[in-house]
């Protein structure tokens, strides 16, 4: 458990700059992570008792908490070792156990994410008008997408998210292919679609034009997690390094 903790403080130390703060004399064991720009706390560690966080079992265990994506926390927390967040705002944290449950490598992506949510400004969506990246998936058992679109082709897709015109959604289409294979421009957005079966349910679609269209190999699933995608189970924003690569792999498609 401590030699993970270190692992984390030597890795915010390295990339963002960021060392531990003990704030509390009264609990020696909390160290407090902060943006250096503004401040702003992007984790903290602490040890807490299994039954406080409601576990099984009175000895204690070392957390993390970190800020989450609104949609990536869904998902996160059907995962083993990730719970609502202890003492922090359950609507936009999480807490990760360390004690090896959850790997080294994710715990680093979910504090890189942290830092961009404590990093960026919160904007409403009526009134952001920079354009953002959003990673989204089809399952090709529904919709097959592969065989119905190409590239220049207009189509519906379910809208979530924080969505307006002009934003980009890269499309990861489940198995068998498990890749992004599309880049998509978004035209409309907030489109009536009252849609619902046991699988999907849909309240609204957005309008979007495939743009470039990507070979399996070029970004499968193992490729995704190199850049901190551990899952792809809903709309996300994309994180700097994989919206980099795909827009220069976008060049030549």
């Amino acid at each position: 458990m401590a030699e993970l903790r270190e692992k984390i403080f030597d890795y915010c130390k390295e990339k963002y700059g960021a060392c531990p703060e003990y704030l509390w004399a009264r609990y020696p064991d909390c160290a407090v992570l902060r943006n250096k720009d503004n401040k702003k706390w992007f984790a903290i560690t602490m040890d807490v008792s299994k039954k406080t966080l409601g576990l099984s079992g009175d000895e204690k265990v070392g957390i993390i908490n970190v800020k989450s994506d609104e949609i990536e926390r869904e998902f996160l927390l059907r995962q083993k070792g990730i719970l609502p967040a202890y003492h922090m705002n359950k609507m936009s944290w999480i807490t990760v156990l360390l004690d090896g449950s959850v790997p080294l490598k994710q715990i680093k992506a979910l504090i890189d994410e942290s830092v961009r949510l404590t990093t960026e400004k919160k904007v409403k969506k009526e009134y952001r008008s920079q354009p953002k990246s959003w990673l989204a998936p089809v399952n090709p058992k529904y919709y097959d997408i592969v065989k119905e679109v190409k590239k220049g082709d207009d189509f519906l897709m379910k809208q979530s998210g924080n969505v307006i015109k002009g934003d980009t959604v890269y499309i990861y289409v489940a198995a068998p292919y498990s890749a992004v294979m599309f880049k998509c421009s978004v035209g409309q957005t907030d489109i009536p679609y009252e849609y619902g079966d046991k699988v999907v349910k849909i309240k609204k679609a957005m309008k979007v034009t495939a743009e470039s269209v990507y070979p399996a190999d070029r970004f499968p699933f193992e490729r995704l997690n190199a850049f901190g995608v551990m899952t792809v189970r809903g709309q996300r924003g994309v994180p700097y390094g994989l919206r980099k690569a795909l827009e220069r792999e976008s060049e030549g498609h």
